[in-house]
């Protein structure tokens, strides 16, 4: 039985696997990414409230997926360089991961359980889905893709001033 997202090992990108317990004592945003689509220019404010916040103990954690729109068709390679090149990322980008379906990272899993979509819906609906973790590895809240990273400022901090 999983009680926390530090209970969750993934792969980045170059194939190395993160423990998320490594993360323990962060607040972490943990984002479904894809390169191409409309909420793409998200990554801009994600890589900011990561500056912003990285000193303080904020992680982004961001997941593409290819299951909204056939949105990220690339490579794990592509991926990596695509985000390097065109937003200068430097928070931990991950292998391309299943959100919904049977075949579906158990993190994801864990996450839609613990922070229900509108009505109770437990699927993911598009890319740059946000789930807010407090230090302790416990899913706070999800965020709508519409919704923007800056947005999420206050909870941020709020989360970060409880330390």
């Amino acid at each position: 039985m999983t009680h926390s997202v530090h209970d969750f090992d993934m792969l980045l990108t170059n194939g190395q696997k993160q423990s998320l317990a490594e993360f323990k004592g962060k607040v972490l945003l943990i984002v479904n990414t894809a390169s191409q689509c409309g909420f793409t220019p998200q990554y801009e404010g994600l890589e900011k409230l990561y500056q912003d916040y990285r000193e303080k103990g904020f992680v982004v954690l961001a997941f593409p997926c290819d299951q909204f729109g056939h949105q990220e068709p690339g490579s794990d390679e592509s991926i990596q360089e695509f985000c390097s090149l065109n937003f200068n990322l430097s928070f931990p980008l991950f292998r391309k991961t299943l959100v919904n379906g049977d075949q579906a990272a158990p993190l994801f899993e864990h996450l839609k359980t613990h922070a229900p979509g509108v009505l109770g819906s437990k699927s993911i609906k598009w890319n740059f889905t946000k789930f807010l973790i407090d230090t302790e590895g416990q899913v706070i809240k999800r965020y709508a893709p519409t919704t923007k990273p800056e947005q999420l400022r206050n909870d941020i901090e709020s989360l970060l001033n409880k330390n």
